[in-house]
Order: structure tokens, then C-alpha cells, then sequence
């Protein structure tokens, strides 16, 4: 059964940054897209950034271009988000999740494409 869990969410200040960690329990990492996403209280979930696994073409939302990088991990089955430059905005609870098709297969940052989702963790930037 396949498990992804998050981690190194927390609270920070506003330009500070953080280290979001996807751990993939009973899924190797040999293809499809893992992506992150984000809700925020009141709004609808969004895609962050997503990464194909294998190629590594990589993905981001306008919002967090510049801040945000993704990365992998396929030896130790991890995907990460580096954030940079945070803002009070980025406040979210952000989710992992993956994909059995490639990230370009269709639209990366909708949520409907994804098979599998991680229990989220907490960001909040305070300003």
C-alpha cells in the first residue's frame, strides 16, 4: 500500500525559510510525477510544484517561482521542498502527492490527476 508522509512543516517569520520532506512508503519512485500542494484556510487547494521522477523536469506555481525549489531523492524514495523567502501567504497546510503519469501528461498542478496524497503539514509565516 502506498503511504507518503510529510514532514518539516513549522512556523517561521517572514523571510525565513524551510525544508518540506515527502517520505514514499510502499511506492518506489521510478516513474510517474510527485507533486506539493497547499490549502489555505478558506481557498481552495493548489499545486506548488511537482517534479517528474526519473527525468526531472520540474514545475512551479507563478507564486512561488524564485522561492520554491523541488527536488529528489529515488535512492532514498524522498522528494523535497526548499522555501525561500517566505511570506505571511505561503501560510498553508501543504500536501505531497503522486501520480503514476508523468507531470506532463496533463495539467501538473490538478489536484484530480493525483493518486495518492500524504497527510499534510503545517506552514505558517508570521509577519
Amino acid at each position: 500500500q502506498v503511504q507518503l508522509v510529510e514532514s518539516g512543516g513549522g512556523s517561521v517569520q517572514a523571510g525565513g525559510s524551510l525544508r518540506l520532506s515527502c517520505a514514499a512508503f510502499g511506492y518506489s519512485l521510478s516513474g510517474g510525477c510527485m507533486g506539493w500542494f497547499r490549502q489555505a484556510p478558506g481557498k481552495e487547494r493548489e499545486g506548488v510544484a511537482a517534479i517528474n521522477i526519473g527525468g526531472g523536469i520540474t514545475y512551479y506555481a507563478d507564486s512561488v517561482k524564485g522561492r520554491f525549489t523541488i527536488s529528489q531523492e529515488w535512492a532514498k524514495n524522498m522528494v523535497y521542498l526548499q522555501m525561500n523567502s517566505l511570506k505571511a501567504e505561503d501560510t498553508a497546510i501543504y500536501y505531497c502527492a503522486a501520480r503514476w503519469t508523468g507531470c506532463g501528461w496533463s495539467k501538473w498542478d490538478a489536484d484530480s490527476g493525483y493518486n495518492r496524497w500524504g497527510q499534510g503539514t503545517q506552514v505558517t509565516v508570521s509577519s
